[in-house]
C-alpha cells in the first residue's frame, strides 16, 4: 500500500498580495510557489506517495479547511510548508494546526519544509525506504 500524505500551504493565489508573506519570502510569487508545489508533488508519485495537497487562507477559514482534510482519510506523512511555519505572523496558525494534527492524525509522522522545492528531502527524513528514483 503506498503512504499517504497531506501537504499543507498558503494558496499560492494569495502570496502575492500579503506583505507578511512577501516580507518572509521576497523571492517567491505565486507562480514560483506553484511550480515548486507541481514539481514536488510528481516527485513524490514516482517515489511511491499518494499525495493530496491542503491550500490554506491566512487564518479566516484554516482552521475548519484543515479540520476537512484531515478527517477525510488517514495519512502517515503531514507536512506543513514553510509558508505557514515561517511567517512570523503566521504563528498562531502554525501552532493551531500542529494542534489539530495531534488531535485528528496522532499517527502520523509530521515533516517541515523550507521551500516549495524541498518537499521530497522533508519527507525522507521521516520515510528513508523512499530514496530517490536515480
Amino acid at each position: 500500500m503506498s503512504p499517504s500524505m497531506l501537504t499543507v500551504g498558503l494558496d499560492p493565489a494569495l502570496v502575492d498580495d500579503a506583505p507578511s508573506s512577501r516580507a518572509a519570502f521576497p523571492e517567491l510569487d505565486a507562480k514560483a510557489v506553484r511550480a515548486g508545489v507541481a514539481a514536488e508533488r510528481a516527485r513524490l508519485a514516482e517515489l511511491g506517495f499518494t499525495v493530496d495537497v491542503c491550500l490554506l487562507d491566512y487564518g479566516r477559514t484554516a482552521e475548519a479547511v484543515y479540520r476537512a482534510a484531515l478527517s477525510r482519510k488517514d495519512y502517515d506523512i503531514v507536512m506543513i510548508g514553510a509558508g505557514v511555519r515561517l511567517d512570523p505572523a503566521l504563528t498562531p496558525l502554525f501552532e493551531a494546526l500542529v494542534d489539530i494534527t495531534h488531535e485528528l492524525a496522532p499517527g502520523a509522522k509530521l515533516c517541515f519544509n523550507v521551500s516549495p522545492s524541498t518537499t521530497v528531502e522533508a519527507v525522507q527524513r521521516w520515510w528513508p525506504e523512499r530514496k530517490p528514483l536515480v
